[in-house]
C-alpha cells in the first residue's frame, strides 16, 4: 500500500541527521514554478498566496535563495521538517530506523512546489498551497501544471507493492491534484468522524490528527495489507462497519 498525505503550512527547523536522504521526483518542475514565482513581488505574493505581509516577505526571500541541488543548511528532509496537525499526530521525533525506511517504501507527501516527497527528500523550506491559482505555461493553477505527472509518479510506486491501494490521508485542495480515474490500485479513503447528538461528524481539527495518528498507527505496525486498517484503535476511534463502505474506511469516536 501506499499513503499519500498533505504537506504542511508550519514548517520546524530540525536538528536531526538524517542519513540516506534522497532527491526530490520533479526538479525541473520545481525550477519551473520558481522561476514564475520569482515574478511576484511580496505584495503580490500576499494577495496571490493569501498569507500576511511578513509571511510573503519570508517566502519572497526563500524563493529568491532556492537554488536545486539544495546545498543549504535550511534543506533537510521533508518528513521532519512539515510541522501541521497530521505530522503531530505521527509524532515523527520518535521514529526508529525501521520506521523511518518504512515510510520511505509506504508514505508520499503531495506539494504544490515538489509534486510527490518522499518522505527523506532533501527539501527547502517552502509556502505554496496546491490550491494556488497561479498561472502558468500550463494552464491556470496548480492542478494544471502538474496534470497527471503526480498520478504517474503514484502507480508507478503502487506497482512495487504487494498490497497495490492507495490510503488517502491527505486533504481534498490537495487529493484533488490526483487523477483518481487514472490510479491503477483501489483508493481507500479513511475518515473520522465525532459522536454528535444522534449522529456522527467530521471535525476538522480532530480529524486532521487522526490521519496523523492513522499514519503512525501503519507505520508503527508496519502494515502491509489494507484490512488491517480496520484495527485503527488510537484515542478511542473504532472502526464503524455500519458507515463504512468497499472504499471509505470511517472510524468513529
Amino acid at each position: 500500500m501506499i499513503i499519500i498525505i498533505s504537506p504542511a503550512k508550519k514548517l520546524k527547523e530540525t536538528s536531526l541527521k538524517i542519513k540516506g536522504l534522497t532527491d526530490i521526483e520533479f526538479p525541473e518542475e520545481g525550477k519551473e514554478l520558481i522561476s514564475e514565482l520569482r515574478k511576484y513581488k511580496p505584495e503580490q505574493l500576499s494577495s496571490l498566496m493569501n498569507i500576511s505581509p511578513k509571511l510573503a516577505e519570508l517566502n519572497y526571500e526563500r524563493f529568491i535563495k532556492w537554488e536545486y541541488p539544495f546545498e543549504s543548511e535550511e534543506a533537510g528532509a521533508a518528513l521532519f521538517m512539515f510541522n501541521g496537525d497530521v505530522y503531530r499526530g505521527m509524532q515523527t521525533e520518535g521514529f526508529s530506523e525501521a520506521d523511518i525506511l518504512f515510510t520511505q517504501n509506504h508514505l508520499r507527501m503531495l506539494s504544490g512546489l515538489y509534486g510527490l516527497i518522499k518522505p527523506l527528500d532533501k527539501i527547502l523550506p517552502y509556502r505554496l498551497e496546491m490550491g494556488t491559482k497561479m498561472k502558468t505555461k500550463s494552464g491556470k493553477n496548480l492542478y494544471e501544471f502538474w496534470g497527471s505527472t503526480i498520478t504517474e509518479k503514484i502507480n508507478e510506486t503502487l506497482q512495487k507493492q504487494n498490497d497495490k491501494n492507495l490510503i488517502n490521508l491527505a486533504s481534498n485542495e490537495y487529493f484533488k491534484a490526483v487523477r483518481e480515474d487514472k490510479v491503477t490500485g483501489k483508493i481507500i479513503t479513511p475518515i473520522f468522524k465525532e459522536s454528535k447528538g444522534d449522529t456522527f461528524k467530521v471535525v476538522a481539527i480532530h480529524a486532521k490528527r487522526a490521519r496523523g495518528l492513522m499514519c503512525r498507527f501503519i507505520i508503527k505496525n508496519k502494515l502491509k495489507d489494507t484490512e488491517d486498517l480496520k484495527g485503527f484503535d488510537s484515542e478511542n476511534y473504532s472502526f464503524n462497519n455500519e458507515l463504512s463502505s468497499e472504499t471509505k474506511f470511517v472510524f468513529t469516536r
